[in-house]
């Protein structure tokens, strides 16, 4: 800017521009566009891809969708000395995207709403196993909160819900919850030879939907499949001369959710499988609750890891804070339950627990691509899914 307008222009002073290089221009452009992104990505609207089938068919694996970061409200980082555009990894390698020599502590920004029973969120997920999957345990990382890893589930209980499972139907404070409309189960299907390609494509079933087969030693097949009750309606409906039966596929594996994680040697065992579930409260900030066995098995887990105390451990059946033993406690944040829409297939708080609300990142919003990798060439994309909001 001009700071001497004022003085008249002497005629014979000639201005003297210094262009710019074309590699000082790109250089401008680069970081101009890098750190709008950034900011973009931050504090509005950040991209991400569906890599596996657990919310299938409600979100299919290889969408691409845009999360809302300003819904519940965008949170600061803990670890400014990050590369940018990256979350754990710097592309394409295996070298940790940023360094912890400067931790800040996280506040959230003001948002629009709160998180909702029956919203689909995207969060970091809370637990170190689950954030390491695929790596062996001496190679184990505990990632900063909000570079861990991220899922996307429903959410199906809020902070104060008491949340139950009874043969598959999810009730929250004894009401039942909504249910999805592309909610799937696993069923168990025989048949008397194998189905050919064509008729799964008729029946509409993808790679996803197909789990296992097997032959049977009278000469039958076992299909497990992943359906939407349309999809099992229409397999019912077609009356196909080679379908001897198509059942429930029941869960056996009772003692299996609430993992050991969540209890001690002294603490109660829960008969809970992924069906038949709870009753289980959901940790409320502000509230607070009698330490006893059973509360120590099913929060204590959280209290020690996950609820901000700084010197919290459960030993010999009681609950030390700063040293010292406490028998009632007040939760310092709220939790929530989040469950996969294909019910039988998605690591979900069934199985590893509550997801604190520092861990929220934002509610999914609309999709902007989808690809099939198991389609040919000229129908790899699904163009009826393009701008599609998520429900």
């Amino acid at each position: 800017m001009n700071w001497k307008f004022w003085k008249k222009e002497n005629a014979n002073e000639k201005k003297v521009v210094k262009q710019k290089s074309k590699a000082r221009e790109w250089w401008d452009a680069i970081l101009f566009a890098v750190i709008a992104a950034t900011l973009i990505r931050w504090l509005i609207m950040e991209a991400y891809t569906i890599p596996t089938p657990s919310m299938e068919n409600s979100l299919l694996v290889g969408d691409f969708l845009f999360v809302s970061k300003f819904h519940y409200g965008t949170r600061t980082t803990s670890t400014p000395l990050q590369v940018p555009l990256t979350h754990q990894k710097i592309w394409f390698t295996d070298i940790p995207s940023y360094v912890e020599w400067i931790k800040l502590p996280q506040y959230r920004l003001p948002g629009l709403t709160s998180v909702k029973r029956e919203d689909v969120v995207v969060f970091n997920v809370p637990g170190i196993a689950e954030n390491n999957l695929g790596v062996p345990r001496s190679q184990w990382r505990d990632y900063p909160v909000d570079l861990k890893t991220n899922y996307i589930k429903r959410c199906v209980g809020i902070p104060g819900d008491t949340l139950t499972i009874r043969n598959r139907e999810v009730f929250a404070n004894g009401t039942p919850i909504g249910k999805p409309e592309k909610m799937q189960f696993n069923y168990v299907l025989i048949s008397k030879d194998k189905i050919s390609e064509r008729n799964l494509e008729k029946f509409e079933i993808t790679a996803e939907d197909l789990l296992q087969v097997a032959a049977q030693n009278d000469g039958t097949f076992q299909y497990v499949l992943a359906l939407t009750e349309e999809k099992l309606n229409n397999i019912k409906s077609a009356n196909a001369s080679y379908i001897v039966s198509i059942t429930p596929y029941e869960d056996r594996q009772r003692g299996t959710a609430f993992p050991s994680a969540y209890t001690d040697s002294k603490a109660p065992q829960f008969n809970w499988s992924a069906d038949n579930f709870g009753p289980l409260w959901v940790p409320k900030k502000g509230a607070t609750i009698a330490i006893n066995d059973t509360t120590l098995a099913l929060y204590g887990y959280t209290i020690v890891e996950f609820d901000h105390n700084d010197n919290a451990k459960v030993e010999d059946g009681k609950l030390f804070i700063d040293g010292k033993e406490v028998t009632q406690y007040t939760f310092n944040q709220d939790y929530y339950f989040m469950m996969g829409d294909n019910r039988h297939n998605s690591l979900d708080s069934r199985f590893w627990g509550f997801v604190p609300e520092d861990h929220i990142v934002g509610k999914a919003f609309f999709i902007w691509l989808s690809l099939d990798k198991n389609a040919g060439l000229f129908n790899k994309i699904r163009w009826s899914r393009f701008f599609k909001l998520i429900r």
